[in-house]
Parts: C-alpha cells; structure tokens; sequence
C-alpha cells in the first residue's frame, strides 16, 4: 500500500513539474522591446540594448519589433507579442490611462515582461507597476566595479552565470520593496568603494550587504523577469549580461 501510494505521489509530483514549465520554442515567439523615457535622464546604453536583443531574435529564432512610442499599447495590438520587453525606461512613459490600461490586461492575460536597469524607475508615481516590477529607484552610487553573487544556484535563471561575477555597473538601491520576488542574484554591498559608503549606509534598508540585482515573479496573472544592471553600453555586448538576460527572456515566457 506504501508503495502504491508513493508511486501516486511520484505521479503527481511530475506532472506538476511539467505542468509549471514555463518554457516554450523561442522561434514561435515575438517580443516587443520598448524604449520611452519621459521627462528626465536617458541612457546611453538604450541603441546597443535594442541591437544586443535584435540579435539574440536572429540567433535563437524569434522576431522582435521596436518602439518608444506609447500608442503601441492597445489590447489589440500587444496580443501579437509573447512578452514585451522594457529597457532602460525611466519616468512616465505612457501617454494615457488607456494605456496603462491595455498593458495591465496583458499583463493579467498571463503577459511576460522583461525589465532592464532603469525599469525601477519608471511609472515611479503607479503603484500597481512599482509592485509588478518589485521596487522602485532610489538612489545609486557612482560606477564601479563590485561583485555579483548567484544566489539561487539551481534555478535555470542564472544557467552560464559566474556564481561569483566580478562586473563593473551602478549599484541600484531601491524603495518600496514588493514581497512577493524571488531573488536569484544579488549586490554583494562589501565590494563597493569607500565612496558608496554614505548612500549604501542611508539606501541599504534591511537588506545588510547583500542587495538584490536580478528577480522574478508571477504577479496578478503575468510572468515578470527583472535586473537592474545594465548600465553601460559595454553591458550589451558581454557574454555573461547577455546570457543572463537570454535566460530572462527563454524562462519566464507568458502562459497564454
């Protein structure tokens, strides 16, 4: 009886497993990659952001569109896309509230969402997106190089990633922290310069010396992947921040 019960257990156990594997052919997929900032600083980084990506689409097979324009965000429109992908946004960068409306029903709908460095920033003044991305910006330190640590080594997340990543970037602190993330890779805050000393003192929060860089999490129906490196344009052509954001974009597709 043991045994058959064991069997049934097993059963179920690996059904669940193939059941919540969110993986799916990248060569059936499309992504949107969108670019808008609005009033306030832009990154440099955002033309080799969009190359890098437009890249990975002709290696691996996927198609990719390109927009900073806000009206793409209609319902029908966005459901020709799998995920979207924002990169280095910062501020407000819809329009309306329609569409913020249609990206939220995506998103609802089982959307996927990749955001890059500066995506902490953005919609800074709509709590339902902070909460979908996990936090927003708060401050950051000069660039420098510190290390990143993997943190979730068995997650399919950091596949290819250096568990102990000696990396030169920004160091994004950030407020109003959503529980609900998984973290995978973190800031290890004690490699920072003396200089970063005062803003990791005022920023750091309850996060001690290990501060969270890349995260994941399922939220009101939708399939988030975050980092917040990513600043320099170099970024986009390293193989290591490369990887970590194909790994992004292969593991946390939406389920439609």
């Amino acid at each position: 009886m043991k045994n058959h019960l064991l069997l049934i257990f097993l059963f179920f156990c690996s059904f669940s497993l193939k059941a919540t594997d969110k993986t799916i052919p990248l060569k059936s997929i499309k992504v949107l990659v969108y670019t808008k900032n609005g009033k306030g600083y832009v990154h440099d980084n955002i033309a080799s952001a969009v190359a890098c990506i437009q890249k990975m689409g002709q290696e691996q097979g996927f198609k990719v569109d390109t927009s900073s324009n806000p009206a793409v965000f209609t319902t029908p429109n966005l459901k020709q896309y799998t995920m979207l992908i924002f990169t280095s946004t910062n501020n407000d960068v819809f329009a309306t509230d329609e569409q913020r409306v249609a990206f939220r029903d995506y998103m609802e709908a089982g959307g996927g969402f990749v955001g890059i460095h500066s995506v902490t920033g953005t919609e800074r003044n709509w709590t339902w997106f902070k909460q979908m991305v996990g936090c927003t910006f708060l401050i950051h330190p000069p660039f420098q190089k510190f290390t990143v640590k993997v943190i979730a080594p068995n997650s399919p997340l950091v596949r290819g990633i250096p568990k102990v990543w000696q990396h030169e970037d920004e160091c994004y602190f950030g407020k109003e922290w959503y529980p609900g993330i998984t973290v995978v890779m973190a800031n290890d805050l004690t490699t920072l310069n003396a200089a970063a000393a005062d803003i990791k003192d005022k920023a750091v929060g309850s996060f001690s010396n290990i501060y969270p860089s890349v995260w994941y999490q399922h939220f009101d129906g939708g399939n988030i992947w975050i980092t917040a490196l990513g600043h320099a344009k170099e970024s986009y052509s390293d193989p290591i921040f490369t990887t970590l954001i194909l790994n992004g974009i292969k593991f946390y597709q939406p389920r439609f």
